[in-house]
């Protein structure tokens, strides 16, 4: 018989029953946690999304000879294009030209 176990019946000691307590209240606290989240990321994705909303672009735009588009984005009333060039086209919603400036882009 090992004499340097202290023998303990089935009485728990205080400090090993308040570390059960301690990680049950944990682990209850992080499953609860993780359901929140969860209805939190599906409530957000049942939401209609607004940033999808695109614009309603022109039937055509014409561009100018040899010119090589490298973005295009849009505004309230306006489109523009920047050219492979670094020409900035902005243009209305009817296809016509509002202005061409030259932009100064990083290599």
């Amino acid at each position: 018989m090992d004499t340097n176990t202290p023998n303990v019946d089935d009485q728990d000691i205080p400090q090993l029953r308040f570390l059960r307590v301690l990680v049950s209240v944990l682990a209850g606290v992080m499953i609860v946690g993780l359901l929140v989240l969860i209805v939190l990321i599906v409530i957000r994705f049942r939401e209609d999304p607004v940033s999808t909303v695109f614009p309603d672009l022109p039937a055509a735009i014409t561009l100018p000879e040899g010119v090589e588009v490298q973005a295009v984005t849009a505004g309230k009333g306006w489109y523009m294009i920047v050219t492979e060039t670094g020409r900035a086209l902005v243009y209305r919603p009817d296809g016509t030209e509002v202005s061409d400036t030259q932009l100064v882009l990083p290599d």
